[in-house]
């Protein structure tokens, strides 16, 4: 019997270290944020984890039976049942974890690809941006373009009326030289013409003189003739 005990303790020493390693895996499996191939992974660990706790529940149980005294062989089988609850508990567990990650990778996906088509959309709207931009540019570039050529034209059109202006007033001053020379010459005629009428003056004013001389000096001889 003594000897019977050391493999039954050995066993299970192996049933609770299984048990141990297959709660803390199962912990893992609730707190993997993926991806699927991660939880894959620990899902397989965890399979062979039970595969060696449900051998060493089995063990445990064929030695309950192998047992002589009936008082052990039934506290032995007891504990094989509360093991195999207890694996069953831990596979209710492992269940719940692996549907608690997937769903939270299912969600972590789906936000992944939100965000990839918001970022899609922004890239988009940037794109949508910056070809606005570059259009309004190229229409502000356009408008500049044709503001200056229409100040060119008028520049040309001030230039070509200078020119006609300039023309135009080396016109005026040949024809101010020209009215000055003919002012100038009426000056001159006015001045020969001023001079000629004193000289007119003059000589009427001698004739008209000497007729009255004369006419007097006929009334004295005719009227007087004694003196």
């Amino acid at each position: 019997m003594a000897a019977a005990s050391v493999p039954v303790r050995v066993c299970h020493q192996e049933i609770v270290k299984f048990d141990l390693e297959i709660k803390a895996a199962v912990q893992d499996i609730r707190d993997c944020p993926g991806p699927l191939s991660a939880l894959t992974e620990l899902n397989a660990a965890v399979k062979e984890k039970f595969h060696h706790l449900r051998g060493r529940i089995q063990e445990l149980e064929q030695m309950a039976k192998e047992q002589d005294k009936e008082s052990e062989k039934q506290a032995l089988l007891r504990e094989v049942e509360n093991h195999k609850k207890q694996m069953l508990s831990n596979q209710a567990a492992w269940r719940k974890a692996n549907l608690a990650c997937k769903i939270a990778i299912d969600n972590s996906e789906k936000d992944q690809l939100l965000q990839g088509r918001d970022s899609l959309r922004q890239r988009k709207t940037t794109k949508e941006s910056l070809a606005e931009s570059a259009s309004n540019i190229t229409e502000s570039l356009m408008g500049i373009s044709r503001m200056m050529s229409q100040q060119v034209q008028q520049s040309e059109e001030t230039v070509q009326t200078l020119a006609n202006s300039s023309r135009t007033i080396l016109e005026a001053n040949e024809e101010f030289k020209s009215m000055s020379g003919t002012i100038q010459l009426g000056r001159k005629l006015i001045t020969k013409y001023n001079r000629r009428e004193l000289t007119d003056k003059l000589l009427i004013f001698l004739a008209l003189a000497l007729f009255l001389a004369t006419v007097l000096y006929i009334l004295k001889k005719r009227l007087f003739p004694f003196l």
